[in-house]
């Protein structure tokens, strides 16, 4: 038998992430699922900004980031300010309640990693987590090269 490529079991894992990310979407509030979620976030992280850098934050077209802040907005998570720099674009900040919302979500996910992960040791997560991150960076900005595929 062929020694197996070290980047197919790899493969094999990372693509099973997706049953992660299934159960975890599974412990989010009803009314905030996946893209108001990453709405929030984003916004928290990158600050206030115009939706055009928020889609291409998310690597969406601006119709679905549109729903998405709609969404946000409805709720009263997001709201929309005028752009001083141009009266004819609005700017998109974090509220209170969508930083509570926020607080939320990490409350839910940190839980279910708890209980899912309630017999690895410390050093497993920390080692999960550091490699999760070095994965990620060794990527880069795969928006930035999508662009170019």
């Amino acid at each position: 038998m062929a020694t197996r490529n070290r980047y197919e079991d790899l493969a094999r894992s990372v693509s099973a992430i997706g049953a992660v990310k299934r159960g975890l979407a599974r412990v989010l509030p009803v009314e905030c699922q996946g893209g108001a979620a990453a709405t929030l976030a984003l916004v928290k992280h990158h600050g206030d900004m115009r939706m055009s850098r928020l889609a291409e934050l998310m690597a969406v077209d601006m119709s679905v980031c549109s729903r998405h802040v709609a969404h946000t907005v409805e709720h009263g998570w997001i709201e929309r300010l005028p752009d001083p720099d141009d009266k004819r674009s609005r700017i998109l900040r974090l509220t209170e309640p969508g930083h509570a919302m926020l607080g939320e979500l990490d409350r839910r996910v940190t839980e279910a990693f708890s209980r899912h992960l309630s017999e690895w040791s410390d050093d497993d997560v920390e080692l999960l987590t550091h490699l999760l991150v070095r994965l990620r960076e060794s990527f880069g900005d795969c928006r930035a090269q999508a662009h170019h595929a």
